[in-house]
Order: C-alpha cells, then structure tokens, then sequence
C-alpha cells in the first residue's frame, strides 16, 4: 500500500515538473529561441524596414558568443578626430568626488589643465562636518577650479522640525561654501531610496528647502526617473546592453516613468524662483520633442548632458537642433570620472562630424559638429549664468 502510494506521490510530482517544463520552454520561445526568427516584431527590431538580413542566415561559430562579450569592430576607412583640449574653456557641471587626498585633488586639477576643463561642479551629497571636510579639501587649494554642491538629510523625515532643520542645514553648508544642492536622485523609490517608506522630491516637507534655494540663488541639480529603457523586461528586445541591466526597474513597486516625469514638473512649477539643472536631459534625451514640451513649459529648467553621449550621439542631427535652440539652457557635464580620454571623447563627439564613432552602448555616435558660439554656450557661459552672482 505504502509502495503505491509512493508511486502515485511520485507521478504527480513527475506531472507537475513535466507541465511546468512546458509553461516554461513555451513562453521562453515567446521571447527567444530560434522560433523567435518567424516573429513579425522580432524581425522589425532587428532589422526595420528591410524586413530580413538579405541573406540565408545559417549556423555557425558566432552562434556561441555572448551578448555581453559581442564586440565588434568595423572596417571603415573614415576620418577621426583626435582633439587634446577643448576648443573653449569649460565648467564641467557634472561631477563627484573624484578625489580624496590633496595629491589626488593636484591631479585631477593638472587633468582639467590638459583636457581644457576651467572649473568642474563636485555633487558631493553631504551635509554639515562632512561637507565641511571635502570644502577645505577643494576649495581652500583651488577656490577658482570647484564649486561644490551640499545634498540633504532624510533622517528624522516623521520627526517634527524636519522641514525647518534642513533649510538650517542648507543654511550652513552654503555659508561653508556650498553653492548647490544635488544630485538629488528618484528612480521611482524616492529620494531617500527606500521602497517601504518612499518620499518624493514634491513631498510637502521639502518645499521651504527648495524656497530657500531660490532665495540663496543656488541651483538644485535632479536625477529623475532614468533611461526608459530601464522600464522594460531584461529580454531580447532590451534597447541597452547587459553593462546597464543592473540598473533596471522592470516589475519593481516603484512610481512608473511618466509619472516620474510629472512629480519632477510639479516641482518646477511650484518653485518658480529656484533653478533646476535637470541631470542627464531630464532622462528624456530619447523624446526631444516632449523634452522641449517641457523646457517651454518651465524656464526656470536647465538641462546638462551627462552621460547621456548616447543618446544625442546616435540622433546627430535632432540633438544639433534641440541644442542650438536651448544652447543658453544646456551645460556640458560628464559624470564618468576624469580619465583624459573620457573629456577627449566628448570634445570628438561635440566638435567634430565624424561618423560612426564607438559608442558605450551599443549603437555608433556622430559627430555634432556644433558651431562657436553653440559650443561658448553649453562649455561655459550657461552655466556662469546660472553660477553668475558668485563665480
């Protein structure tokens, strides 16, 4: 009896994984595999318009290699261009503390030398003593080549007071030297990053410090929302690379994209007198007409192009007009270290109209070819207005 009844268990579990199997194998084949090549979608993403690849695709040994690892390099015989400092002197709106130690402070200066970088934004996130520590760090040695940007302290956010203690905080950070705040960064689970107690940055408690940074006339630097792409499943039809999957928000219970978007204009409206520096192209750098919706709708709305070389690189021609028409509301800021060959590669792609250039993502960058007075205006002169009381 005991044997059957064992047998039976072990049928059903047998069942069970045997069905499971199937769910599984069917929906993988929905979303890779190779009866994926027969999908209409999927042959629309990989080839567009021209609806094949032309050729009777067959197997061979690049079947094995990895996305991860797919690298390839092209055989053009093109023109590039190899630029060893700036055509113009530049503030570099966007960067972090890159330095720790006074010698590594010296070097990163005799790098801003090199490259053509006059003065470089540190967002340090820091507040009171540790703010403190990296403004003698900086500012007492080289007063003329870093602003520095104080962040904000959510401990205590339930407690009462709260409001009143970081504008006092503010206070005091900007009388050691800070002159912004940022980079102030919601990614959908608030600017405190937690998921169980989420706080957006049009929370209530936080309007008296955004009132107060217009009244100090210091700029507030945003991180808001991220790539889009980062919304999508980490599947075949991901628009970025598996170097960034780590960053996704797929299924996660955190506020949607567009309404990201929107906390982020409720702010711009309700402080009218502060400024803010939308980091990355407000992460919508992939929709320029909307992101000009937005510039139109908001002057007090500045933009820096950080780390977001793919985005304007690979719509060369949408990206020069966008930002020929807000060149006075545009900064150039880089927030990927300071290698000399990182700040090299954007003079290439900002000042040049070479083609095809390798890109950090997967898809090539062209040249901008941005004219003189396009280029004064996002290297330097937008942000010594927006720094222009103090700088």
């Amino acid at each position: 009896m005991g044997q059957i009844i064992q047998i039976r268990f072990s049928m059903r579990v047998s069942l069970r994984w045997l069905l499971l199997l199937v769910w599984f194998y069917s929906n993988s084949q929905a979303t890779s595999g190779p009866g994926i090549r027969s999908s209409e979608a999927w042959r629309e993403a990989k080839y567009g318009k021209w609806g094949g690849p032309g050729v009777s695709s067959k197997p061979g040994p690049m079947d094995s290699i990895l996305l991860s690892e797919y690298a390839p390099q092209n055989s053009l015989v093109i023109e590039e261009t190899t630029i060893q400092k700036a055509k113009y002197p530049v503030i570099d709106v966007h960067a972090h503390v890159l330095a720790r130690t006074p010698d590594e402070v010296d070097e990163w200066v005799r790098t801003m030398d090199e490259v053509g970088i006059k003065k470089s934004i540190v967002l340090t996130h820091t507040i009171g003593e540790e703010f403190g520590i990296l403004a003698k760090l900086y500012l007492e040695p080289y007063p003329d080549r870093f602003i520095l940007f104080c962040g904000i302290s959510y401990d205590g956010l339930d407690e009462p007071g709260y409001s009143q203690r970081i504008v006092q905080e503010l206070i005091a950070c900007y009388e050691m030297g800070a002159r912004g705040v940022g980079e102030i960064t919601d990614k959908g689970a608030g600017i405190n990053r937690t998921m169980d107690n989420p706080v957006h940055p049009n929370d209530p408690r936080f309007f008296d410090f955004w009132e107060q940074c217009g009244k100090l006339g210091i700029p507030v630097n945003f991180h808001i929302a991220d790539h889009p792409s980062a919304w999508q499943p980490l599947d075949i039809y991901q628009e970025r690379t598996p170097d960034y999957q780590h960053f996704n928000l797929h299924g996660k219970d955190i506020l949607p994209y567009d309404e990201l978007i929107g906390v982020f204009e409720a702010i711009l409206e309700a402080h009218p007198r502060t400024n803010f520096i939308a980091c990355h192209m407000a992460n919508l750098g992939n929709d320029l007409t909307r992101l000009g919706g937005v510039m139109e709708r908001y002057p007090n709305l500045y933009l820096d192009i950080s780390a977001r070389d793919y985005e304007i690189g690979r719509t060369p021609r949408a990206a020069f007009a966008f930002i020929e028409k807000y060149q006075k509301r545009i900064m150039y800021g880089s927030d990927m270290g300071r290698e000399p060959k990182m700040y090299r590669a954007w003079w290439q792609l900002l000042e040049t109209n070479d083609e095809f250039i390798t890109g950090r993502v997967w898809w090539p960058y062209y040249g901008l070819g941005l004219s003189p007075k396009v280029l004064k205006n996002i290297y330097q002169k937008t942000a010594s207005k927006v720094f222009d009381q103090w700088d």
